[in-house]
């Protein structure tokens, strides 16, 4: 079976634009043009490989074919900025679509990130650390921020490190809720701040410090899913919630946060997982992140 170039393209923009229409303007063709591609992609495979929704999203054969048209623009990029080189933006600036989880987003990931945006564009997908991994099985990025250490099929994996939260609320509502320190009978009662519904960290933290089931305390949660907004509901007293270390440290916040439990943290191990391919600016992305990783994580 031959693949066609301009058809792969044509899939892997209508996944990443989520029309046909937007990856026509990616590509500068006509939105016909992109039908037809994916069409003939279609006819020559003999599957279907998207669903035509809005967004459109690739069905299971269609990750198949989406890894292999991102692989391809990834050594395509890489090679034409070679063939660039000693000619000022004759290259290019190569896209990477990478995964990272909001907490390592919103702390020391995009200070690692930033040397390199003359070299690279990034496509940053925010998700949970323990769902970036399914990114990868879909094609839909090249590498990704995640706990999973075994590596998906394609791709190599590197311990980063851990990142350690501690329990903390302001702390006027601390001295409220906790007069006598994380008591269960305190635990119970105090609201929490939680990211979304997966967010397990509070409940984790509620399961190592209480005795009995985990159903036997069960506290008013607020859901607040941005590791900014979720930082600022702590600080304005909504509720206490597990707080990355990088920013609850002293010099980390205003000061307005303490520590409900000094001895209550919990780490979560986090690996880098990249496709195995000779790619420079691949490369440059993953040193820049292990770097970055054992000088801010715990190791």
């Amino acid at each position: 079976m031959d693949l066609d170039l301009g058809q792969l393209r044509a899939l892997s923009a209508a996944v990443s634009e989520g029309t046909f229409e937007a990856a026509a303007r990616a590509l500068h063709v006509t939105p016909s043009a992109i039908s037809q591609r994916l069409r003939a992609l279609e006819v020559a495979t003999g599957r279907v490989l998207l669903v035509r929704s809005k967004p459109v999203r690739p069905t299971a054969s269609g990750e198949v074919l989406l890894r292999l048209a991102r692989q391809v623009e990834l050594l395509a990029g890489d090679t034409l900025a070679e063939l660039g080189a000693g000619e000022p933006g004759a290259g290019g600036v190569q896209a990477l679509p990478v995964a990272v989880n909001a907490d390592s987003l919103a702390t020391w990931v995009l200070p690692a990130l930033a040397p390199l945006a003359g070299a690279v564009c990034f496509d940053i997908h925010r998700d949970d650390e323990e769902r970036t991994a399914g990114l990868l099985r879909s094609g839909a990025v090249v590498a990704a921020i995640t706990t999973e250490p075994d590596p998906v099929a394609g791709c190599s994996v590197t311990r980063l490190g851990a990142m350690r939260y501690r329990p903390v609320a302001a702390a006027a509502r601390a001295r409220q809720w906790f007069p006598d320190g994380p008591t269960a009978e305190a635990l119970a009662r105090a609201p929490v701040v939680a990211f979304d519904r997966e967010d397990d960290l509070q409940h984790r933290y509620l399961r190592q410090r209480l005795p009995g089931p985990e159903q036997a305390v069960q506290p008013p949660v607020h859901h607040v899913p941005s590791s900014a907004d979720f930082l600022t509901a702590v600080r304005l007293g909504l509720g206490w919630g597990m707080v990355p270390e990088l920013q609850s440290r002293p010099g980390g916040t205003d000061g307005h946060l303490v520590e409900v439990d000094p001895a209550g943290a919990l780490d979560v191990t986090l690996h880098w997982q990249q496709w195995k391919l000779r790619s420079p600016s691949l490369d440059r992305v993953a040193a820049a992140i292990t770097d970055a990783a054992r000088r801010h994580l715990v190791q």
